[in-house]
């Protein structure tokens, strides 16, 4: 497994929270664009002095903002599509967590790069999840295990 990649999977994560905002953000403007509409009243006929019926008349203006509907739908689309391709390349990320052989070390990994927490954070649910541990987990014993795993040294 290569350290890179997991430092990587944090960026990839925020870079799906962008994403997710700006297609939100399309999406919107879309909706805003459908609901522009002009309206007006037209009087129908005369008799006289009176009109013989009013008429209201709605429309949208049409090419100028059906090519910025266009726009905006394959803009979306777009980043969707870059949305669903980080997405596979995190499960890829996982994947490479679950085959690290010691339970412990997967456990760590998980806590440090999916779920994002420091490394007091480690240790602090490592303590929790393996309360009868003789030796108590610290942030600098995690640190070190994650370390020596990937200078390929003994992790025990």
């Amino acid at each position: 497994m290569n350290r890179a990649v997991l430092t990587e999977y944090a960026d990839m994560r925020e870079e799906i929270k962008d994403l997710k905002r700006r297609i939100e953000a399309g999406q919107r403007e879309l909706n805003r664009i459908n609901r522009l509409a002009a309206a007006d009243s037209v009087t129908w006929g005369k008799k006289g002095g009176r009109p013989l019926r009013v008429v209201k008349i709605q429309g949208a203006p049409g090419t100028r903002i059906g090519r910025k509907q266009k726009a905006l739908e394959k803009k979306v689309a777009l980043l969707e599509e870059l949305e669903v391709a980080l997405v596979e390349k995190q499960a890829e990320v996982e994947e490479c967590i679950q085959q690290i052989e010691k339970s412990e070390l997967r456990t760590m990994f998980r806590l440090h790069y999916i779920d994002d927490f420091p490394w007091y954070k480690v240790a602090i649910q490592m303590n929790g999840i393996f309360p009868k541990r003789r030796i108590k987990y610290t942030e600098d014993s995690c640190r070190m295990r994650h370390n020596r795993y990937f200078e390929g040294g003994d992790v025990n």
